[in-house]
């Protein structure tokens, strides 16, 4: 029978419950459990789609086209394994289903209510991934803080499955915060107190307490907080603040949360974890031997959350390069002709970043120009990709109102051109080409010396493309077309022949980029800049 872990949280949002979630699943991965994550979000949007990154920071897109919370990339980089659809639920999408029951007759005439047709479809849910026979262990976040009045039915649903799935075939972790005083010179347990209070009147006894703190719980913590919140003195976890969230599974190992956990839900140890190969990637991360400015050029740069996945696919590459990568954020609204040379200036490589409208286009067009004509390494990434499309037709082929369709519908030259089957489309939530597409890379281009073979698969998240009635003469004037779509001929990977390194790509190699699997397009631009910054 498969077992069920509830994360929750309380005191304050912004603990780490998807990097708890994902050290622990972590952890029990490493003893042979074939274990999955799915994050549970109190919000009435369908899902982030649609939601602007400075709401929701990134929006991460599976394999299978769904657009999810930020927390499945963590999951993913954690465990090395595929999300899917079913591993992101939202208030919205459970009430969308549960109305379109409604519509259709599915309950006989009957008051359709929170309790029972809301926690139904929510435990429904919680469920799926169980039903599929593929999972040991199925852990589940949900999103918010405990005492919001969204987040209600999902502690409800908790309630009644822990009810129904029997003693020992799950248990509930509850993040909470034990806040330092300065001026009292010590840890308060009073927040985490209230926060378990709420959590009982709800019906839901927490079975472990993991606390996010500044300073290392005493014996003497451990105990208060477990005589208060009714949990064992060995299911207090301490979670102190970590220089990298990938030591959090070796310090969770530390505290024996995976023991505890597997202990309560009457599992065996099974194997010690292996954890050589994690251990290997910290060691590298924590002790490189060179460093590389990378200039990340974007327009939500003021929330780092937004671009996530991007800045974890250069920790990932870094430690393969055993090189630390100093990111600097750089707002595209403020790169200018006169003074792109300034704001670029000690920069290893740019990596011109995603994003959608015309806000910051000129300044990202002014970057790119810059390393071009510069030879430093380039790498732009969907947007970023087709922003490098643009800046070539302008200052290369002289097409001086080249432009995409998104930015000026009455461009005569729209190099990027809005897709051919996005045309009639009204709808704007999880309409565009999402998910993952197949790419075949011509021999004997730097993609294909990257990849190191012709047939790659992609994560995509877009509405435009480049325009092909303009290939022959951008590939003629030195920008290479190296990876196409093999069933529709869309572009997918552009370079420049005669350059160190400027590679884009339509997909976001990003979200793939694992702790296990860096992605080779991170790996060697990251390389390029290591390259050109001995070359200086």
């Amino acid at each position: 029978m498969t077992k069920y872990i509830f994360v929750t949280g309380g005191v304050t949002s912004s603990l780490g419950k998807g990097i708890i979630a994902a050290s622990l699943a972590k952890l029990l991965q490493a003893r042979g459990y074939k274990v999955t994550i799915q994050k549970f979000d109190p919000y009435i949007n369908i899902d982030p789609g649609t939601l602007n990154p400075y709401e929701h920071g990134e929006c991460y897109v599976t394999e299978d086209g769904a657009e999810t919370d930020l927390d499945l990339g963590h999951y993913e980089r954690f465990l090395n394994v595929p999300t899917s659809q079913a591993n992101n639920v939202t208030t919205g999408r459970i009430y969308q289903h549960v109305i379109q029951q409604e519509r259709e007759g599915a309950y006989l005439g009957k008051t359709v209510q929170v309790i029972p047709h809301i926690t139904d479809e929510i435990k429904r849910r919680m469920q799926l991934l169980g039903e599929s026979g593929k999972y040991d262990i199925i852990i589940t976040e949900l999103g918010g803080t405990v005492g919001d009045i969204e987040s209600l039915p999902f502690v409800e649903a908790v309630r009644q499955l822990r009810w129904e799935l029997g003693a020992n075939n799950s248990l509930v972790i509850h993040l909470t915060l034990v806040p330092y005083l300065a001026a009292a010179g010590e840890l308060k347990t009073k927040p985490t107190q209230h926060s378990v209070k709420t959590l009982l009147e709800y019906g839901v006894q927490p079975d472990i307490l993991v606390c996010r703190t500044e300073h290392k719980l005493s014996q003497e913590i451990r105990k208060k907080l477990a005589q208060f919140c009714n949990v064992n003195i060995n299911a207090v976890v301490e979670s102190i603040d970590a220089s990298t969230i990938y030591d959090v599974p070796l310090l969770m190992l530390k505290e024996n949360l995976d023991k505890t956990a597997l202990t309560k839900l009457k599992l065996s140890n099974k194997n010690e974890p292996d954890l050589e190969n994690w251990k290997n990637f910290l060691g590298k991360l924590k002790n490189p031997t060179s460093e590389v400015n990378i200039a990340l050029v974007g327009k939500y740069v003021e929330l780092p959350d937004a671009y996530k996945s991007i800045i974890e696919g250069f920790i990932h590459a870094g430690a393969t390069n055993e090189c630390k990568v100093k990111v600097s954020y750089i707002a595209a609204e403020s790169v200018t002709k006169e003074n792109v040379a300034e704001k670029l200036k000690g920069m290893d490589g740019v990596l011109v970043a995603p994003g959608f409208g015309e806000r910051g286009l000129d300044g990202k067009l002014n970057a790119i120009q810059y390393v071009r004509e510069n030879n430093i390494p380039f790498f732009g990434i969907c947007l970023g990709m087709q922003c490098s499309v643009i800046e070539f037709g302008r200052n290369v082929l002289g097409l001086k109102d080249a432009n995409s369709f998104e930015m000026d519908a009455n461009t005569s030259n729209p190099v990027i051109n809005l897709m051919e089957e996005q045309k009639n489309i009204t709808n704007m939530g999880g309409t565009m080409r999402l998910g993952a597409y197949d790419c075949e890379i011509k021999k004997g281009t730097k993609a294909f010396a990257i990849y190191g073979k012709t047939k790659i698969s992609e994560r995509h998240r877009h509405r435009y493309e480049f325009n092909n009635d303009y290939l022959k003469q951008y590939e003629a004037a030195g920008m290479i077309a190296s990876g196409f779509n093999p069933e529709t001929g869309l572009v997918e990977i552009v370079e420049l022949k005669n350059h160190p390194f400027f590679v884009a790509g339509q997909f976001h190699p990003e979200l793939k980029s694992t702790v296990a699997n860096p992605h080779p397009l991170f790996v060697s631009f990251v390389a390029a800049a290591l390259a050109n910054k001995k070359s200086k």
